[in-house]
């Protein structure tokens, strides 16, 4: 195993560098094939969120494929090499899956303990399987990883450490106020109808939220998620996105999450909104209240930080919800996500490296029985005389002899090979049975088809 992954995340940079490096879904896909057709990557997939973008490769050399990652990240996002470098973090085997498995239990998100990520990473799997840039490396540790988010939410209290970031953002909107108290009676419009706009839209929902207009590009899905609003006793309709102006004006609060790579919502529309909407009784000055609530979810941003400026709007975005999420989690439910993710590593680790001196070990044991095989057809030449119930007891013991003379190297080679430094057993294991390299690869091979087929049929399911 080589696993190196490269990447930046809020904790490594600013807002405004993720902002420039966001990659879109194409964007992805072809850095994906780029990534492949570069010397030191067999395969690759990206995780890209609002808050991270890493690229994660199996290379064969270490400083080579730190070099060619780096400038392949610096490429696609349009952010130069020189620039993005040092906000750049750099994991490699061990530390690569130790890394991922953090990121899957919410350690290393902006708010500990948040469980969309899990979703994020059986997305950036699916790309890779989709693109068949992921190979048997790739698919076992993001399947692995998601089984370690899974095990840290059912199995500890990391959920209680944290929030989702919608619940968050909320929070901060509602400044201090009890967000069911604070969402009553209120209108909300909701811009976009992806995971995170359908989420902060369930989440108002919950908080008894009086209406809820969703506006999205694409009009089916914004039915849907309209649907799912009213069947949970929630008023909630539907707008085109050229309606978002007029919806402006009555909206309390905005919560936006789209994939615009602009600005959906500018200071100037915000402000014209305001205008149009008359001001509450008793109120002046800068010590009007918030008229506006604006909750942006989105990276690149959607809505225009020079809002700040305008009277009676508070905005919260993802910056902001950095600065503000340094709350002290819960530090032994931390500490035993830890242990967990410990553990998990160790344990992916000596299974990848027991399976890989599977290939060689059947090998071994085709060769085995190549060799049972023609030492039987010599014997039916020297004794053309057996019946078939002799040739058969013959063949049997001569197998059960074989076997049981290979059980326990093969047994006790596989458990070698699973501990730290046991990677050299394999090539140990080939040299003392002169086995062709050509047929090793050759299994390889075979469990590889077997492991994109089983993909398609796992997708076809989905």
């Amino acid at each position: 195993m080589s696993l190196l992954v490269v990447g930046l995340s809020h904790r490594s940079a600013p807002v405004s560098v993720l902002e420039r490096a966001a990659l879109s879904t194409d964007a992805q896909a072809k850095l994906l094939q780029d990534t492949l057709a570069a010397e030191p990557a067999a395969e690759a997939t990206t995780l890209a969120t609002c808050n991270r973008i890493e690229l994660y490769a199996d290379v064969d050399k270490f400083h080579a494929g730190v070099a060619e990652l780096s400038t392949l990240l610096a490429q696609h996002s349009g952010v130069g090499l020189d620039e993005l470098t040092p906000y750049l973090y750099v994991h490699y085997e061990d530390r690569a899956v130790h890394h991922l498995f953090s990121v899957a239990c919410g350690l290393d998100s902006m708010v500990v303990g948040e469980g969309q990520i899990l979703g994020q990473i059986k997305d950036a799997l699916a790309l890779g399987q989709e693109l068949h840039t992921a190979g048997r490396l790739l698919n076992d540790l993001f399947q692995q990883a998601l089984r370690v988010g899974k095990r840290a939410h059912s199995e500890t209290g990391i959920d209680r450490a944290g929030q989702s970031l919608v619940t968050f953002g909320l929070e901060q909107l509602a400044d201090g106020t009890d967000v069911a108290v604070w969402a009553k009676e209120k209108r909300a419009l909701v811009i976009g109808a992806g995971s995170m706009s359908s989420l902060a839209a369930a989440t108002l929902s919950r908080a008894g939220i009086g209406e809820v207009v969703v506006a999205n590009r694409t009009p089916a899905r914004a039915e849907r998620l309209v649907e799912i609003l009213r069947a949970a006793g929630t008023g909630a309709r539907a707008v085109p996105m050229d309606a978002v102006g007029a919806e402006l004006v009555r909206a309390d609060v905005v919560v936006s999450c789209t994939g615009a790579t602009g600005l959906v919502l500018t200071a100037d529309a915000i402000a014209e909104a305001l205008d149009r909407r008359p001001a509450p009784a008793g109120a002046s000055g800068d010590a009007r209240p918030v008229r506006l609530a604006l909750l942006d979810l989105a990276m690149p941003r959607d809505v225009d930080g020079a809002v700040h400026r305008i009277g009676g709007v508070r905005l919260v975005d993802i910056e902001s919800l950095a600065d503000a999420s340094a709350d002290a989690p819960m530090a032994a439910d931390v500490d035993a996500v830890r242990t967990l993710v410990s553990d998990e590593v160790a344990a992916f680790g000596a299974a990848q490296r027991a399976a890989h001196i599977t290939p060689t070990v059947v090998a071994l044991r085709t060769m085995a029985a190549g060799v049972v095989a023609g030492e039987i057809a010599r014997l039916d030449g020297r004794l053309p005389d057996l019946d078939d119930k002799q040739r058969a007891e013959i063949t049997q013991t001569v197998r059960r002899v074989v076997d049981k003379l290979l059980h326990a190297p093969t047994v006790r080679v596989k458990q070698l090979a699973s501990e730290p430094g046991g990677a050299g057993y394999a090539d140990a294991l080939r040299e003392l049975f002169d086995l062709d390299p050509l047929t090793v690869a050759a299994v390889s091979r075979a469990d590889m088809t077997d492991l994109s087929n089983t993909d398609v049929k796992n997708r076809g399911r989905a």
